[in-house]
Parts: structure tokens; sequence; C-alpha cells
């Protein structure tokens, strides 16, 4: 199905970023119980470049559709859902990569963060897509919590967007962001 890619992030109000974050039109694998399990072939590496059976699989529209299907498990596992299969895909580190990150503010006059995903996705951290950060003080690493357990990992520009704006916040010991009324350390535990 064809979509328009949010071209500019930083030229939307807030209610337009809503509005593409809104617009995905995703597939209710949440409902989907399929009796068929198997390995999809498939793989997505640290960057975001996804394969099957070891080539890349070079065009977005599939990356985007294929993106839909998936799910994280509790135990980490990645799987693409259809109605009638369930497909482990290996994931080397997070199934998504946010490319960039605009800060907003709502009509209370918080901040709301706004991130595009590497699939052209656009969330908006809070209580569904939390921010969370991993790793050590020295080597961090930051996720945002995309749908059905998955995740996107910041890359380097947009976790330095994030801590440029995170030290305009609050002081570097308590090094924190809030999005959408919702508080998020970006000190590692």
């Amino acid at each position: 199905m064809p979509y328009d890619p949010v071209t500019d992030l930083a030229a939307l109000s807030l209610a337009e970023l809503a509005e593409a974050a809104a617009a995905r039109r995703l597939p209710p694998i949440d409902q989907w119980t399929p009796a068929r399990t198997g390995d999809s072939l498939m793989r997505i590496a640290a960057d975001g470049t996804w394969f099957h059976d070891g080539g890349v699989i070079r065009r977005p529209a599939m990356v985007r559709a294929f993106s839909a299907l998936l799910v994280r498990e509790t135990s980490g596992q990645h799987f693409l859902l259809t109605p009638t299969e369930k497909l482990a895909i290996a994931v080397d580190d997070a199934a998504f990569v946010a490319t960039d990150l605009q800060v907003r503010q709502d009509d209370q006059g918080r901040d709301v963060l706004a991130f595009r995903l590497n699939t052209d996705d656009v969330l908006l951290a809070g209580p569904d897509h939390r921010l969370r950060v991993a790793g050590s003080a020295e080597l961090p690493a930051f996720y945002l919590g995309v749908r059905h357990g998955t995740e996107a990992r910041l890359n380097r520009s947009t976790y330095g967007q994030l801590i440029d704006h995170a030290l305009g916040q609050s002081a570097p010991e308590t090094l924190h962001v809030m999005s959408a009324g919702e508080r998020f350390s970006l000190v590692p535990a």
C-alpha cells in the first residue's frame, strides 16, 4: 500500500506529528494465533539493515511492510506474524532505528518528543512509547518502545539530540527528559 513518508519532521507542528503517528495503519497482529511456526531466514542488523537468506532487502516498502508484522516476546526473541505463521527473525540489537528527534510543546506547555524511525514511522515518546537507557555511563545505549514489545535504538545523531535537549532541562547527574508528562531517566542503572 503506497504511503507518503514524512519528509521534514522539523517543519511539522505537534498536531501534524501526532497525525503522522496515528496515520500508520497496522494489521491486528495481537488477534492472530498462527498454528505454524518456522524460521523466516531474515535478520535485522544493528544498523537497521534487513536481510533475507543472506541478501539485503533493498526495497524500503518491503521493510516497512515486514516491520508492521514484528513482535518481540518476553524471552527477547523476535517473530514475524501472519494469520497463519509465526516465523522467527534474528535481530542483532533492536528491530528499529530512531533516526531523528523533534521536541514540541503540547497545549499544556509540556514537552513532547517525536521520533522518526528508519521505517518512516513517527512515534511520540510517552506512556505508550517509553524511553529506556542501557549500557554504562561510558557507553550508553538509548531505546524507544515501538509496539508489540519491539524497540528502536536511537542512532548516534538522535541520541545526541536527546542529550542536548536533556542538558537544557536537567543537571548531568540526574539527566532526564520529559515527554507527554512522563519522566525518562537517561542515566544507565
